[in-house]
């Protein structure tokens, strides 16, 4: 095992090259990695909001507003659909997780039931399985709903389409480096370093940006009811940014959710616009939509806010349109960013923000790098203590090696460093000449017992090596139980950790390997001097 196996040589010299050229990017300045040549890395190690400064966001999913609103759309399917079957409701009573309808005719019971059947099975969850059920109760009553599971599903599903939607929109926006994660059941933690403004963070991920294409309700009383405080069961009353009312019917003919494209456009007159484009479902309901509703006026509605209420003058069968209304430049833009990033399924609430201020940061990485140079000079002064500079030297070589190797793997795969990931770094080098110490405490049992050379460092490599393995794996296995289920700093102390364990398994084993071999190879001694 401790022979200078050629492939060794050449795996060790390669690990020291591709590190240095990976790892020294990050010793630049961002100006100074931008003037790099083409062929040369150029992406360093992203320091975390602890250590940059940035703004910190701690949101919590409305779920249950979003529960509310999906019982509200299931009732109006209700409404509508038990209308378009000429169904007489006598009462529809709402209940947390669906509607009890009164069927005012029993002769239009079975019509009803059969209506909601249909509608349930067209109700197809993700498992596969109907979401609604449909319950037949006494008196010309039926209960249709969400069943208990898809009820309990919609909070998990909400944080983790929020969480992606969140994620869409600061990519795309040209935050970079953000970190979005959950905590608990109904939050998510936004980290963007070097963004210092936390309302213009908090104004990007918070709009909930649900597009919905509804009729307008053109009933020859039913705006003056409306402001009067008499709106219709089947309507809303809504504004838009000048304050002009509308009566809108609540049911959503497309949603946003059809959506496939938006870009930024121009009207005829040349002003700012919205250009979209549907899928096949929201291209084929638009389409009907529009030719039922000829003549008669629809609203493009924004988070509960009417953008304009163009006429249908003919069926838009293409599956695209354009909104236009008075939208400068960057609000077009704006608005584009977030159509295309999706629409939140729930409101997202604040609970709190914070801002790191650079010098903070500064200060962090001042005293970060205070630590680990002390840990890593104490280190140095143990090993070379213990075991001469021979085998210390070599351990020191391989700790500066692994050093390079996990700054080099943190910059190729993008990874941020954390305060808390600096401890784990003083921790791997720790756990890394562990790995030497075994070694070389089995080579001074060898070398007492009057072993040769070869034997006495043979024997230290290959009854310690079950010991570093079975040492690094249960170090592995809990990094990765904290990476899993930890959040913000646990997770950055995890990440390091978890490199650190692959890299010092390799730098402490094998470069002791080769460096020993070769200085057996030439020194050829009679005894090894780590039994002195």
């Amino acid at each position: 095992m401790i022979q200078l196996a050629r492939w060794k040589v050449v795996l060790v010299s390669l690990s020291l090259v591709f590190g240095l050229l990976l790892a020294f990017p990050s010793m630049l300045t961002p100006e100074q990695r931008a003037a790099l040549p083409g062929w040369l890395p150029k992406n360093g190690v992203n320091l975390g909001l602890d250590l940059q400064g940035g703004s910190y966001l701690l949101l919590e999913v409305d779920v249950p507003a979003m529960r509310e609103k999906r019982v509200g759309n299931l009732i109006e399917d209700v409404r509508v659909s038990l209308g378009e079957q000429r169904v007489n409701i006598g009462n529809l009573q709402r209940e947390d997780s669906g509607v009890v309808i009164t069927v005012a005719d029993g002769a239009q019971f079975d019509t009803a039931l059969k209506t909601l059947r249909d509608m349930a099975n067209t109700g197809v969850g993700s498992t596969g399985v109907s979401d609604r059920q449909v319950s037949r109760l006494s008196g010309n009553r039926i209960r249709y709903g969400f069943t208990d599971l898809a009820m309990a599903n919609m909070g998990a599903t909400a944080v983790d389409q929020s969480i992606e939607v969140v994620r869409r929109r600061l990519d795309s926006s040209g935050t970079k480096e953000i970190s979005i994660t959950r905590q608990g059941s109904d939050r998510i933690v936004v980290q963007a370093p070097g963004q210092s403004d936390p309302a213009e963070l908090e104004r990007l991920v918070g709009q909930t940006a649900q597009l919905t294409f509804q009729m307008v309700d053109t009933s020859a009383t039913g705006l003056q009811d409306a402001l009067a405080g008499r709106v219709a069961p089947d309507s809303e009353l809504l504004a838009d940014d000048a304050g002009t009312p509308y009566l809108v019917k609540r049911r959503v003919l497309v949603s946003g959710e059809n959506l496939t494209r938006a870009n930024v456009g121009s009207d005829q007159s040349g002003r700012p616009a919205i250009d979209f484009q549907f899928d096949g479902q929201g291209a084929r309901r638009f389409g009907e939509a529009t030719a039922q509703n000829i003549g008669k006026p629809f609203a493009i509605i924004l988070d509960g806010k009417v953008i304009s209420a163009p006429t249908i003058q003919s069926p838009i069968t293409g599956g695209s349109g354009q909104i236009t209304g008075s939208f400068s430049i960057q609000s077009a833009s704006e608005l584009v960013n977030l159509l295309n990033g999706g629409a939140l399924p729930a409101p997202l609430k604040v609970e709190e923000r914070r801002v790191v201020t650079a010098e903070l940061g500064a200060d962090a990485v001042k005293a970060g790098a205070i630590s680990t140079m002390i840990g890593f000079g104490l280190i140095i002064v143990f090993m070379i203590g213990a075991y001469g500079f021979l085998f210390g030297g070599i351990s020191v070589l391989g700790l500066i090696l692994n050093g390079i190797l996990i700054v080099a793997a943190m910059s190729l795969i993008g990874a941020t460093l954390t305060l808390p990931g600096i401890a784990g770094l003083v921790l791997t080098f720790a756990v890394a000449v562990d790995a030497n110490v075994l070694i070389y405490e089995r080579m001074r049992d060898e070398a007492r017992l009057g072993r040769s050379p070869i034997a006495t460092m043979d024997a230290g490599f290959n009854r310690a090596m079950g010991t570093i393995v079975d040492a690094n794996l249960t170090t592995l296995v809990a990094a990765l139980i904290m990476f899993m289920f930890g959040a913000g700093p646990v997770r950055g102390f995890a990440w390091t950790l978890t490199i650190g364990v692959f890299t010092s398994m390799f730098s402490s084993v094998m470069v002791a390997q080769v460096l020993l071999g070769y200085w057996l190879k030439v020194a050829k001694p009679k005894k090894l001097p780590i039994a002195e």
